[in-house]
């Protein structure tokens, strides 16, 4: 369990004790001196085969690991494999073990893969923590330092990989200035003879130098940049020129050319890297031969190097495809210094884009080809060559048409990979693929010259659509064709469609051409069907209620299809129909238009999920969840009748996936529906609820199957807090003792949740926790939380639980020691957030004045830690921040706490008496605009991320389904105003009119004019 205590560090230095052998002047008799010789390498090789014996179990342990049958699960001899690991992780020197199992070329493969990916998991958790210090001991970090990148470089393709990621982590907390020495030591490696050496050093260098592309301007930012610059920039650019020369030189040897072929793609890269905030003197010096050198292998041929199989791409290509994306940056970022370079490179892309074959292997060149042109059509120097009736109809036939046509390796891949075949045509999915960077071009040339290109276009849209009578795929591209050039800007994932092009009609179109397709049998050509519901999906916004109510019936009736990619796509459809609001936020189909359905639905839904029961086939397809999700969410507690069905479905589905993991979107659209059924089911269904999904629950956090454990403990939360308190069961109380121990808060993604869940649980136990001293335990989760800046809100949330569920003469001996660490955090740099949870607290604690709490209990302990304390904790903070509380609820409870002290701290009475005038302010400014707060304190349901900008993994993932509501501490309070004027009007009665007297002595006119209507 968590100590709970004030904690005294020493500085580091004091920990360190050096051990250093004396000196010894006396000579040694041989004989001793070869018995101490003898001893020491009886020692040493003790110590080696201790070693030994400590990396070979590591070694099984991680052959375990790869063992499904090992994974999680072992006989009862043998620890699970995984549990075991985390053990030896926790030993000193783990990490370096792991690196020389990587190292031994004699390990078997997957052994040393293995190896590699512990190393840079065990990295990402266990090098710094939330402020940057290390974890580990200086001496391992510097070891790891001095041998990561020579180990790289020496690896096998697969483990480089690993070991990148792990030196681009260390690289985030470490370089440069606690890795001063990484770009002079890649420099030094760099080879004029041995591509695979440079390809090592490449690798290392783009895993750290790629981290700079997303990121935001700051000075930090630049000055690490430029440190790399100087010091890696020029040596670079040599390689560079050195490279280009060898591919010359070895233009008739295949091997030693893929060598140096991969060297320049990696520099390809790094440029991108480098240029990526800034051009860098080096490359804007030298920009002429840049743009030579980058010219010449986007037209760069030699059959050496040319690969046979239709899908395996050359690393020409590879290549010629990273240039593209150089020359997208330089189009968009460098117009003013690239510009008077880039007309060969247009007529370059535009010949590239004419020959290119229809293989797979070409699509990545065929794409980022695209980009650049689109780019291009951007710019104003340049778009002005595309606007003619004649170019745009070449554009149309040479690059539009041979891309967005359908080609037997799609339906192939449709055919034989439907769930590949969705995630691809999906929007912003397929972002790489011909049809969707074919698509971007047109509809930028369409910004551009509207009338021209619609006109266009429609002729051959026309075209296919008198060919598609007989032939299905050109029908296929008349369509794709038509969904280009009618949408206008982004196609959004929540809207679809929001602004079509005014030159074309949607609605005659779909009557017309499409809507066939959508009502035709099941036996028919599953593309054309599948082709319609996308036209439904992307033109959802365009279309009002009634046209809706007469497509939704044919939607949902290809649910029943045979064909995997159709039913999916319905699916998809119909999830985002229920999601389609109008600009009020009213649904399109309400919960009385989906309930009647409902039922049949999800029976459907559930059987296509569970018709293959092997784990990795149930959890493949997450549009299919994602569905049942909305379902649930939109009927609210018009599930109850179908609660039992529903919960056995998603129980046995839980129980099928724990076993092995392996879709967090499947995962958490599951859990987000069984949060659904608790948060709108509860209140009438809570036995139920907990009778069904305790078990289940209770086997993933015993089995510790720690991908599910933060969804478990948020939708436990969700369930103690819906429910009425009669029905709780006692299954919570088995929760406590877990919650207490550290084991649990170690994961940092557990953190939010487990906090979430132990501030559900506090005011359910708070007996329980006093009768067994439990107290401290739970504060020192407070304390812990509180030391770190990633979790110190989440340390409040257990704080406020506590004020509200103990009493005062129950929290009275830590109180002060509370206040403490609050007063030493405030005393660093505190965030905006951190002052106002600060301050929500303080009038917490004022505002339960009845309990025994309020204003002078808050400042009694405040005394006791130093008289001066309060008084410049109260001005800074809660004076300041108060009128920035931003929700209904916390402002409501503002009013309250300092109407209170205004009427009953006998501190603010007799000892701060402009304190007293300074919270008479306050609390007018907040009662000029009162807070109302809706009863129940609204539904935040709707504010959801889009999945796809949702971080899965090790990092939390929150439930919207479970999302805490703004809980209203005074629901009694219903007119704030109101209630405050009979407040003070009874404390005035209380204290003999001393409210009164206290207007007239410490406020302006002004002020008492205002007060003067509350005590009337």
């Amino acid at each position: 369990m968590y100590r709970w205590s004030i904690k005294h560090h020493l500085p580091h230095s004091a920990a360190c004790v050096v051990l250093q052998p004396r000196k010894v002047h006396n000579t040694i008799h041989p004989s001793a001196a070869f018995v101490i010789f003898t001893h020491a390498l009886v020692v040493a090789r003790t110590y080696l085969f201790k070693m030994a014996a400590e990396m070979e179990q590591i070694a099984q342990l991680l052959n375990a690991t790869l063992d499904p049958s090992q994974h999680r699960k072992a006989n009862k001899q043998t620890p699970p494999a995984e549990s075991a690991l985390k053990q030896e992780a926790s030993k000193p020197q783990y990490s370096l073990a792991l690196l020389t199992i990587v190292s031994n070329e004699s390990a078997p493969a997957n052994t040393r893969l293995a190896a590699a990916l512990a190393f840079k998991n065990f990295i990402r958790t266990n090098y710094v923590d939330e402020e940057g210090n290390y974890k580990i001991s200086e001496s391992e970090v510097q070891t790891i330092k001095e041998r990561l990148v020579g180990l790289m470089i020496a690896c096998p393709p697969n483990v480089q990989a690993q070991l990148g990621e792990a030196i681009s982590v260390i690289a985030d907390s470490d370089f440069w200035r606690r890795w001063e020495t990484l770009t002079q030591d890649l420099v030094s490696r760099f080879s004029g003879t041995d591509p695979k050496v440079n390809v090592g050093v490449l690798e290392v260098a783009h895993s750290i130098f790629s981290r700079w592309r997303p990121l935001g301007k700051t000075d930090e930012l630049y000055i690490e940049i430029n440190h790399v610059l100087q010091s890696f920039g020029e040596q670079f650019f040599h390689l560079l020129v050195t490279t280009d020369r060898k591919i010359g030189e070895h233009a008739n040897d295949k091997q030693a050319l893929q060598g140096w072929f991969e060297t320049l793609d990696l520099q390809i890269k790094i440029m991108h890297d480098l240029s990526s905030h800034d051009l860098p003197p080096i490359f804007e010096e030298n920009l002429s031969s840049i743009a030579e050198l980058l010219h010449k292998y986007l037209t760069y041929t030699n059959k050496l190097l040319d690969t046979d199989d239709e899908s395996e791409v050359s690393i020409v290509d590879t290549v010629k495809a990273n240039i593209c994306e150089i020359l997208v940056l330089y189009t968009f970022k460098y117009d003013e210094e690239f510009s008077q370079y880039c007309q060969p490179f247009i007529t370059s892309a535009w010949n590239l884009l004419s020959a290119t074959g229809t293989e797979t292997k070409y699509d990545t060149i065929v794409s980022k080809a695209l980009h650049f042109l689109t780019a291009v059509t951007a710019t104003a120097q340049y778009s002005g060559l595309f606007n003619s009736e004649d170019v745009i109809t070449q554009i149309v036939e040479k690059v539009i048409l041979p891309n967005v046509t359908l080609r037997e390796s799609d339906v192939e891949l449709f055919e034989d990979e439907p769930i590949e075949y969705i995630r691809r045509d999906l929007e912003g999915s397929d972002n790489d693929s011909r049809r969707r960077s074919a698509t971007d071009f047109l509809r930028k040339l369409q910004e551009k010259f509207e009338s021209l290109v619609t006109t266009a276009v429609s002729k051959y849209i026309n075209h296919y659509l008198n060919l598609g009578k007989t032939d299905w795929k050109a029908k296929d591209t008349a369509i794709y064709l038509f969904l280009s050039i009618a949408a206008k800007g982004a196609v959004t994932a929540a809207q679809g469609v929001k602004t079509v092009n005014p030159l074309v009609n949607i609605v005659d179109f779909f009557q017309q051409h499409v809507a066939s397709d959508l009502v035709a049998s099941d036996d028919s050509e599953p593309i054309p069907k599948v082709d319609a519901i996308k036209f439904l999906y992307t033109f959802r916004s365009q279309l009002n209620k009634e046209q809706w109510k007469q497509a939704i019936g044919p939607l949902v009736q290809n649910l029943n299809s045979s064909n995997y990619v159709v039913y999916t796509y319905a699916a998809i459809a119909v999830e985002r129909v229920l999601f389609l609001t109008d600009d009020n936020g009213n649904h399109t189909f309400d919960r009385h238009d989906v309930e009647p359905l409902s039922k049949d639905l999800l029976d459907h839904l559930f059987k296509l999920i569970e018709k293959d029961p092997s784990p990795a086939k149930l959890q493949e397809n997450e549009f299919l969840m994602r569905c049942v999700m909305r379902i649930l969410i939109v009927i609210k507690d018009g599930a109850a009748p179908i609660l039992d069905n529903a919960l056995a479905h998603l129980v046995a589905i839980t129980n099928i996936m724990k076993q092995n993991p392996s879709n967090p979107r499947f995962y958490y659209y599951h859990f987000e529906a069984m949060g659904a059924l608790v948060r709108y089911c509860a209140a009438t269904n809570a036995p139920t609820l907990n009778a069904k999904l305790w078990g289940p629950f209770h086997e993933i956090l015993a089995e510790d199957v720690t991908e599910f454990m933060p969804y478990v403990f948020q939708i436990l939360a969700q369930l103690l807090e819906s429910s009425p308190a009669e029905t709780i069961s006692d299954n919570y109380k088995g929760l406590l003792q877990p919650l207490l121990a550290a084991p649990i808060w170690e994961t940092r993604g557990n953190i939010p949740a487990c906090t979430r869940l132990l501030s559900a649980v506090i005011p359910k136990a708070s007996t329980d926790i006093a009768a067994n001293n439990q107290l401290e335990p739970l504060l020192g989760i407070f304390q812990n939380l509180l030391s770190s800046k990633k979790f110190e809100l989440n340390a409040f949330d257990i704080l406020d639980a506590s004020v509200k569920a103990f009493e005062p003469a129950i929290l009275d001996q830590y109180f002060g020691t509370i206040l403490q660490l609050i007063y030493t955090k405030l005393q660093g740099n505190p965030g905006q957030a951190l002052k106002l949870r600060f301050v929500r607290f303080f009038h917490l604690v004022s505002s339960r004045l009845e309990v025994g709490y309020g204003t002078d209990f808050f400042i009694k302990h405040s005394d006791k830690l130093d008289e001066k304390a309060f008084a410049q904790v109260y001005p800074p903070f809660v004076l300041a921040e108060t009128e920035k509380l931003a929700r209904p609820v916390d402002r409501k409870l503002a009013v309250i706490s300092l109407t209170k002290t205004l009427c009953d701290s006998t501190v603010f009475a007799q000892k701060f008496m402009k304190g007293w005038g300074n919270t008479c302010r306050i609390l007018l400014s907040l009662l000029a605009n009162p807070p109302t707060v809706a009863a129940g304190g609204g539904d935040e349901i709707l504010a959801e991320s889009p999945v796809d900008e949702i971080g899965f993994g090790t990092s939390y993932t929150p439930l919207n389904t479970c999302k805490p509501l703004a809980r209203d501490d005074f629901p009694e309070v219903q007119d704030v105003p109101k209630w405050a004027k009979e407040y003070m009007v009874s404390a005035n009665q209380r204290h003999n009119g001393a409210l009164q007297g206290f207007i007239s002595e410490r406020l302006p006119p002004d002020q008492q004019q205002a007060m003067a209507q509350y005590l009337s």
